[in-house]
């Protein structure tokens, strides 16, 4: 069984907001799940209010990824940039530490890696969409553990959040990553 999520990448002067997640202390873009009753764009829009306090506007589906979530769920994330309308910054204490915004090109290192791809891609987009992208992550125990198990190894394992994510999740090979739709888009000149 698969499931729907949302991010939204927002720029701002060729900055990008990235939140600090609470749960494992990494860098990633707003966003979560859909719910039964609203569209992905509605979730995206309503994710980004929670988690940040800012109100924003879609302007572009950038395209759609997929990889293995938690409780052996795959998850399919609709991407979407956006840009700010209004809002003060307010961090939901359970879900967001921190939110701010970082160059495109030089993002925190605790950046979730699979969302780097995701940013990047949000930066080359100017109108449209199309790209899907499969993201395996591979994980090195039982992938249908849940995520409260996830929790309570991190929680037993005296690492740092951000460092038990990286034991865990960590980077896998390039070969884990495959464009299913779209063209990649030309490098960016520096």
């Amino acid at each position: 069984m698969t499931t729907l999520v949302t991010n939204v990448a927002i720029f701002r002067d060729g900055e990008v907001l990235l939140q600090k997640r609470e749960d494992f202390e990494v860098w990633c873009l707003p966003g979560g799940h859909v719910e039964n009753s609203e569209s992905a764009a509605q979730a995206a829009v309503r994710e980004v209010r929670e988690e940040t306090g800012f109100e924003v506007e879609l302007t572009c589906f950038v395209g759609l990824y997929y990889h293995p979530g938690l409780d052996g769920l795959g998850m399919h994330n609709a991407l979407f940039s956006a840009r700010l309308l209004g809002g003060t910054l307010q961090c939901d204490p359970g879900e967001t530490l921190d939110a701010r915004f970082f160059p495109v090109h030089a993002l925190p290192p605790d950046t979730v890696w699979w969302h780097q791809q995701r940013i990047l891609d949000a930066a080359a987009a100017t109108s449209g969409g199309g790209q899907a992208w499969q993201q395996n992550v591979t994980q090195p125990h039982d992938p249908t553990r849940s995520r409260q198990k996830v929790y309570a190894q991190r929680d037993a394992s005296g690492l740092s959040r951000a460092a038990f994510f990286m034991q865990e999740f960590g980077n896998p090979a390039l070969a884990a990553v495959k464009l299913e739709v779209g063209q990649l888009p030309p490098p960016a000149h520096t």
